[in-house]
C-alpha cells in the first residue's frame, strides 16, 4: 500500500523542520557556552595573556630576573578608586611573590565588582601563574571601605626554555574592575582587613583551597594528618614518614610556630621538604584558626595577633 503525495510531502516538511530544529538546538547550545569554553581555552592555553591558576608554587627558582609591572583600570559606572600598591617589583623566575593592590568605595552603599586580567606580552600567558587573587571571586566592598588585595604568583622557569619567549625581560600584569553583573554569592572584601578577627570559617575555605592536596586532617596523604596539630610535637603523626628536619625538631606546633612554618617552611626548619609557603599573613592566620578549632585549641585574642 502506497502513501498519498499530501503525506509524503508532509514527512518531508517535518524532516526539515526537525533538521533545522537540531541546527537551531545546537546553536543555541554554542552560545549558552561560548563564554565558559572560550575561557577554558584561554586558560588551558594562555591566549590572550590569560594567566593560570595554580594551588602553589613547586617551581625551581632559576637565576634568570624579569620585571613585573602592573597597571589597574576601573570601568565606567564603578564608582571605585583601584591600583597598585607598588609599580613593578623584579622576580627570579620561579619565585614567588606578594603583591598588593588597593581599592576603595566611594559610594555610601555596598557595590559588588568583578575584576578582569591579562598579562602582556600575550605569549607569556601560559607561563604567569596566580595563587592567590582577588580576580577569581566577585567581589563585595562596602560604603566607603578600603582595602588592600593581596594577590601572588610567579613565573613559570619554563618561560626561559621558550624560544618564542627568550626576549622577555618586563612583563605586565593588568586589571581592569567592572560594577559586577552576578553580585549574588560575593565574598566580602573585609576578609582582606587585618584588623578583623580570625575566622576558622574562612581557614576552612582557605585550607581546602591551599591545603588539602597534600593534608587531610584524619588521614596522612603526602603530607601527615593535621587533625590535632595545635599543641602536638613537631614531626610526629603516626605512620608518617617525616624528614630528619622535622624528626629532630624539639619544638611543639604553637599558633606562633605554624604562623613562621607557612611563611616560610624552609627558613623556620632548615632541610624541610615542605614546598608550598602562605605569604599572606590573614590567610595563615585563618587557616591556624581553622587548625585550633579541630585542635580544640582555638585562641581568638593571639590568632588576632599573628597579623600584628
Amino acid at each position: 500500500m502506497t502513501s498519498a503525495p499530501g503525506d509524503r510531502s508532509r514527512r518531508r516538511h517535518l524532516g526539515v523542520v526537525l533538521g533545522l530544529g537540531g541546527i537551531l538546538a545546537v546553536m543555541f547550545t554554542l552560545v549558552a557556552f561560548s563564554v565558559p569554553l572560550y575561557r577554558l581555552f584561554c586558560a588551558a592555553t594562555g591566549y590572550g595573556g590569560t594567566t593560570q591558576r595554580v594551588l602553589g608554587d613547586t617551581a625551581v627558582q632559576s637565576e634568570r630576573v624579569v620585571t613585573v609591572r602592573f597597571e589597574t583600570a576601573v570601568a565606567p559606572g564603578l564608582a571605585w578608586r583601584f591600583e597598585p600598591l607598588q609599580k613593578e617589583v623584579k622576580v627570579h623566575l620561579g619565585e614567588e611573590k606578594l603583591v598588593y593592590f588597593r581599592a576603595k568605595n566611594l559610594t555610601d552603599g555596598p557595590i559588588v565588582g568583578h575584576a578582569t586580567f591579562n598579562v602582556t606580552p600575550d605569549k607569556v600567558g601560559l607561563y604567569f601563574n596566580k595563587i592567590q587573587c582577588f580576580c577569581f571571586t566577585e567581589e563585595r566592598l562596602d560604603g566607603g571601605a578600603s582595602v588592600d588585595m593581596p594577590v601572588y604568583f610567579y613565573v613559570d622557569p619554563a618561560l626561559a626554555k621558550d624560544a618564542n619567549a627568550s626576549d622577555v625581560d618586563t612583563i605586565t600584569l593588568s586589571y581592569t574592575f567592572f560594577q559586577s553583573a552576578d553580585p549574588a554569592g560575593a565574598e566580602e572584601m573585609s576578609r582582606f582587613d587585618p584588623a578583623r578577627p580570625a575566622d576558622p570559617r574562612r581557614g576552612a575555605a582557605d585550607f581546602a583551597e591551599r591545603c588539602a592536596g597534600c593534608h587531610s586532617l584524619t588521614a596522612n596523604k603526602v603530607g601527615p594528618a593535621l587533625g590535632g596539630v595545635v599543641g602536638r610535637a613537631v614531626g610526629w603523626a603516626p605512620g608518617y614518614a617525616y624528614s630528619a628536619a622535622l624528626r629532630q625538631a624539639k619544638l611543639d606546633w604553637t599558633p606562633e610556630a605554624l604562623d613562621r612554618w607557612l611563611a616560610n617552611p624552609p627558613a623556620f626548619l632548615p632541610g624541610t621538604k615542605m614546598p608550598i609557603r602562605v605569604l599572606d599573613p590573614n590567610t595563615r592566620r585563618d587557616i591556624i584558626d581553622y587548625l585550633a578549632h579541630e585542635s580544640g585549641r582555638s585562641d581568638p585574642t593571639r590568632a588576632a595577633n599573628l597579623t600584628r
